[in-house]
């Protein structure tokens, strides 16, 4: 892997992370994509494939969000060790865009431009990505795997060549919604959500389970880092389960603002900012001086309902998180390893599948074929939907619940949904382990 740029940024504050929010936030216009020659094979020679993606390695979002491209590096990393795919070592070009979406229109033409990249791979962020949305589709680049949960990236008509990775908003709160009315019938609901799409979609999906359950919305917005007034209304409401549609950091905040008013409701968090590690590491580091300094992080997460599709670090009976800790061990930059880490790992994972899937004689063309006439099984959770009609990515979410002293509960196998009224249904879908799952030579 090559990263032009990249300087560790430290976890600064509450804001550096706040800033994150709209990588998971709706997406704006995007416009018609256009008809293109994809029998080529840019950046393909007989033993090298050159793939690309924009990542913020420094910058506000750094300190989150840099660790889903180690993650997807450490498995290339991996997966050339083992002889590459189809014969040909995967050279993974990294630019740092800095969250900024007028950098990733730069660094997105260089890479097509200079680097001649044959796909891009998780670029990460809404605001970002969506710049380059129209750029990658009219120049006939397998746009694969944005890392972001936007509802743009399944829009098979105006952006054929994009295909989306994270399960929709929508539906993860539909399921949501649906244990909530059966696990905690009764109880008073409230939402605290990030203004903006994120906002939106979850509680369209939430309101079709919950009703005069719902006693409080509020939200908050990116840039202010005081949740004080939202969570006094919370308590005053009598909301006795809240549903928090956001990112990490404002998990952390809210559930601090609640201790600190001596308020505990049950908390239910969207896989967004379910990343237990990284909450834990946030909670320490909030609060760091403060009379709250000797409580541990663990505390305040304990019992905490979470919603995801991947595989979680914390879970020692997955097959596929030991994987990733052991691969990440040898071919990592060091450090901890998040549930972060773990989505562009899985990321990595699935694309390298496809790409072997592609063939030997390897083209855009056949790369497309390959991701629309396949049913997908790798280390996710759910089916994952990449077909000529839809590329909506994940299909939904299991819950666990987080324990004192780090153990994750299953408490609801994977379901699977769609946006609107239709039913929400377990889902019969194998996992293939580590070693059946064929992602390299």
């Amino acid at each position: 892997m090559r990263k032009r740029s990249g300087t560790r940024a430290a976890l600064a504050s509450a804001l550096a992370l706040a800033l994150l929010a709209t990588a998971c936030s709706g997406a704006g216009e995007v416009g018609e994509g256009a008809d293109v020659d994809l029998d080529v094979a840019p950046g393909v020679t007989d033993d090298t494939v050159v793939i690309g993606s924009h990542q913020p390695l420094t910058g506000p979002a750094a300190p989150g969000y840099m660790a889903v491209s180690q993650g997807a590096a450490a498995v290339f990393e991996y997966v050339n060790a083992q002889g590459g795919v189809n014969g040909r070592q995967i050279d993974y070009r990294v630019e740092d865009d800095k969250y900024d979406p007028s950098e990733t229109i730069d660094v997105t033409r260089q890479l097509v431009i200079e680097d001649e990249i044959f796909a891009m791979v998780g670029g990460l962020g809404t605001p970002t990505h969506s710049g380059v949305l129209d750029y990658l589709n009219e120049e006939g680049v397998p746009d694969i795997f944005p890392s972001s949960g936007a509802l743009a990236w399944n829009n098979t008509e105006e952006h054929p060549l994009t295909y989306g990775w994270q399960t929709d908003y929508t539906k993860e709160a539909k399921i949501q919604g649906e244990y909530i009315a059966e696990n905690f019938a009764g109880q008073n609901v409230g939402y605290l959500y990030q203004n903006d799409d994120i906002g939106v979609d979850s509680q369209a999906g939430l309101d079709q389970y919950l009703g005069d359950e719902v006693v409080a919305r509020q939200h908050y917005e990116a840039e202010v880092t005081d949740l004080s007034s939202q969570m006094a209304e919370m308590e005053n409401s009598g909301a006795e389960v809240i549903v928090c549609s956001c990112i990490p950091a404002f998990v952390a905040l809210a559930m601090l603002e609640a201790a600190g008013m001596g308020y505990e409701p049950q908390w239910v968090v969207s896989s967004i900012g379910g990343d237990t590690a990284t909450l834990q590491a946030l909670l320490s580091s909030f609060t760091e001086g403060t009379d709250a300094e000797d409580v541990p992080a663990d505390a305040f997460l304990a019992d905490t309902i979470i919603t995801s599709y991947m595989p979680r670090v914390e879970d020692e009976d997955d097959d596929w998180a030991q994987f990733f800790l052991a691969v990440y061990d040898e071919y990592g930059d060091g450090g901890p390893v998040t549930n972060t880490h773990v989505f562009g790992m899985t990321q990595a994972v699935m694309f390298a599948q496809v790409l072997k899937s592609a063939g030997e004689d390897l083209t855009r063309q056949s790369l497309i074929d390959a991701l629309e006439t396949q049913e997908w099984q790798g280390p996710g959770f759910t089916p994952f939907a990449s077909s000529d009609g839809d590329h909506g990515g994940h299909e939904g979410v299991y819950v666990v619940q987080y324990k004192s002293g780090g153990d994750i509960e299953m408490v609801q196998e994977a379901r699977v949904t769609d946006r609107e009224g239709g039913p929400i249904e377990e889902v019969d879908f194998e996992r293939l382990s580590p070693e059946d799952l064929p992602f390299h030579d």
